[in-house]
């Protein structure tokens, strides 16, 4: 079996989002305005609120993973609202 190459990122790559709270740089990539995904470095990581409030509140030996950050979710909105995220399928509700 040959795998296919995944080429998405060779005609969209993911750009760097700065959250408008915290200050953290992520890469982001906006498939369409329902779907995006994230990067997180080790430093956006430890530097995220949110997430550090998520991790001090869990309980111990928690495995759920963190899914968002709220701060950083209204950035990447208006990131792409304003042209500086592009949204490869534009296809506004």
């Amino acid at each position: 079996m040959t795998l296919r190459p995944d080429n998405r990122l060779a005609d969209v790559p993911m750009t760097p989002i700065r959250c408008g709270r915290c200050e953290s740089r992520v890469l982001v990539r906006k498939s369409s305005w329902d779907q995006t995904s994230v990067q997180w470095d080790a430093a956006a990581v430890q530097g995220c609120l949110e997430r550090s409030l998520a991790e001090r509140v869990a309980v111990r030996g928690r495995t759920e993973p963190f899914l968002a950050c709220a701060a950083l979710g209204e950035s990447i909105v208006e990131a792409a609202r304003q042209g500086e995220l592009p949204v490869v399928d534009d296809v506004r509700h």
